[in-house]
Formats: structure tokens, C-alpha cells, sequence
């Protein structure tokens, strides 16, 4: 069965530890297991219970419908889950686009537990498929990347691949 992984960063940054995070993880993919990175975050309005929601959030839906896995990387902002990422999640509550999706949960921060509590509660509320193989917090993410992006701390590395292998193999006992 091909696999397609849906890759969701938390910040909108443009060189981000999590960006940093999704570029290793997309080269650690193997074949033929898809990683395609959403790009779209910045672009969602902010969230209303319309009916008749805009393209970008049928764009959005579509991408989430046709990946069997997610995978969200986030930073944590003041304490939470950056407001662009909440927002997405907050579209798919009545359209059930994470019911019983398997999702894997990477935060990267300066600290980052409480950012990572806050989106596992989310993703838990929108009945996610969420394991302890697939959710992973690395604290001080600043100091196990170098300048050009690499993750530079080999128990980072190993513990990020190790979450991506967890996420697809629940895809294929699915």
C-alpha cells in the first residue's frame, strides 16, 4: 500500500526548529512512503462555523482526507499552541477530518510541555489515533540543530525516526 504522510508545521517562520524537524524527517522517509508538507497554515482564515467555508479550508480538508497519517511538529508560544495551528485543527471539529486518523506529535521548543498537553487534548477531542510511539517533546530544539538545519543530537535523530517509523507502520495495521 503507498503511504502518504501529511506534514504540519506549527510555525509559519520561515527557517524554524520545526521546519528544520519536517525537512530531516522528509529525507528519513523512506520509499515508497510519501511526506508531503502542508503549506497552506498561514492562508486559513480564522475559524467560524460556517457552513459554506472558504476554498482554502476545502483545500485544507482535501489534503487531510487524502493522506492516511498526520504529522504535526509545533514550537510552543507563550506557553500554548501557536494560534495558526489551533486555528486548522479548530476547522476539522464538525467535518471529522482526524477521526481515527493515526497522528504523530512532535514538539520542539525551549520547554514545550505545555504546548505538547494542549495539542495531544486537541487531536484527543477530534478523535485522533494517538500513541505514546508516536508523540515525542524535545526540549532546548535550538541546541540539537546546527546553522544549517541538521539535527546534530544523535538521540534527537534516533528518536525522531523512531516516531516516524511508529506512524507508519500503524498506517499499515490499519
Amino acid at each position: 500500500m503507498h503511504t502518504k504522510i501529511l506534514a504540519i508545521g506549527g510555525s509559519l517562520r520561515e527557517n524554524s526548529s520545526t521546519q528544520h524537524i519536517l525537512n530531516n524527517l522528509q529525507t528519513w522517509t523512506p520509499h515508497p512512503v510519501e511526506f508531503i508538507v502542508y503549506t497552506g497554515l498561514a492562508e486559513l482564515p480564522h475559524f467560524n462555523d460556517n457552513p459554506n467555508p472558504p476554498a482554502s479550508i476545502l483545500v485544507w480538508r482535501e489534503q487531510l482526507a487524502e493522506a492516511h497519517a498526520v504529522l504535526i511538529c509545533t514550537p510552543e508560544y507563550a506557553f500554548g499552541v501557536p494560534g495558526s495551528l489551533k486555528n486548522a485543527l479548530d476547522w476539522t471539529v464538525s467535518s471529522g477530518d482526524f477521526v481515527d486518523k493515526p497522528v504523530a506529535v512532535v514538539t520542539a521548543s525551549t520547554v514545550g510541555d505545555k504546548a505538547h498537553a494542549s495539542l495531544l487534548l486537541t487531536l484527543s477531542a477530534i478523535s485522533a489515533k494517538l500513541s505514546e510511539e508516536t508523540s515525542l517533546l524535545i526540549p532546548f530544539i535550538r541546541s540539537k540543530i546546527d546553522a544549517a538545519g541538521n539535527i546534530k543530537d544523535q538521540e534527537t535523530a534516533k528518536a525522531l525516526q523512531t516516531v516516524l517509523h511508529a506512524l507508519i507502520k500503524s498506517v499499515a495495521t490499519l
